[in-house]
């Protein structure tokens, strides 16, 4: 545990852990993701910068709108097909955005035009 906080601590940019860093320290320290965001939150450390464009943007900043004007019916259907209970785990947003190689932020965007709802964030940022 003291080995995770450490690796957590070590690449904070203004105090903050950018999403991408977490998912970097999980792998190196062997570790679901989940496993960081709770250390991070058991340590107060806020998780900044969602590779979703969902949150920890300098106020104003919305880089998911930027993607908008890429929304493809491919995504649309992809999107719409993979929902749990109406809405879109983050983890699955990840595989369509593998699966379609496309950026994460455009899984995103797509779901904000459809109204649907991100939720399960794998950092337990929200549920």
């Amino acid at each position: 545990m003291d080995d995770l906080k450490k690796a957590i601590k070590e690449v904070l940019v203004d105090g903050k852990l950018l999403c991408a860093r977490a998912f970097a320290v999980a792998g190196k320290m062997g570790v679901d993701p989940i496993e960081v965001g709770r250390v991070a939150t058991e340590q107060s450390i806020k998780i900044s910068h969602c590779q979703l464009g969902l949150f920890g943007y300098p106020k104003g900043e919305r880089p998911v709108e930027k993607m908008r004007g890429q929304v493809t019916d491919e995504l649309r259907e992809a999107v719409s097909s993979r929902l749990v209970d109406g809405q879109l785990p983050c983890a699955v947003a990840w595989q369509i955005a593998a699966d379609l190689k496309v950026a994460k932020m455009l899984v995103s965007a797509t779901a904000e035009e459809l109204h649907i709802r991100i939720r399960a964030c794998q950092l337990g940022c929200f549920k």
